[in-house]
């Protein structure tokens, strides 16, 4: 009940005095994630876009929002337009990848892992998620590398997956 009346609050603060800029609309579709209107969300953040289309954030968020609602193909374009906004947009190309991997594109979703590692060497989600795809497309070998550097890294759960797919 108290997260419900905090998002009430902070959609009417968000809405108070500048009711159609593109900040409002973002901080609404924020809101409506949170209670997991993702339809909600989707519409504010598509209005904040129209406003200012060079937020990436906006992007990435109703990609979320997309991927929540199994769109995996709109997740990915939205995650693709904010990755052409940020190249270096991480967790943007680690989404893409998860929403790929969902429609079983493995090459492209190895190719987005691939890349947040070369951004963050120590990303244990990214080394795990590689490794759990590439076991999927039978590179069983590489994959049991990966996750074994997401273990070293301190991925939780690393190790189930090792002795699951690798022994």
């Amino acid at each position: 009940m108290k997260k419900i009346l905090f998002v009430m609050i902070l959609l009417s603060i968000s809405f108070a005095g500048y009711s159609q800029s593109a900040d409002a609309y973002y901080n609404s579709g924020n809101a409506k994630c949170l209670l997991k209107d993702y339809k909600g969300a989707i519409a504010d953040y598509t209005k904040a876009i129209e406003i200012n289309n060079k937020d990436s954030e906006a992007y990435y968020n109703r990609g979320i929002a997309k991927y929540e609602l199994q769109d995996y193909k709109g997740a990915i374009a939205d995650y693709t337009k904010a990755i052409e906004i940020d190249p270096e947009y991480s967790d943007a190309c680690y989404n893409r990848g998860n929403a790929k991997s969902k429609l079983q594109d493995y090459k492209g979703a190895i190719a987005d892992y691939t890349k947040v590692i070369a951004l963050e060497p120590n990303s244990e989600d990214a080394y795990y998620s590689r490794g759990l795809v590439k076991i999927k497309s039978d590179q069983k070998d590489s994959g049991c590398l990966d996750l074994s550097k997401a273990s070293d890294l301190g991925m939780a759960g690393a190790n189930e997956a090792i002795q699951k797919y690798c022994q």
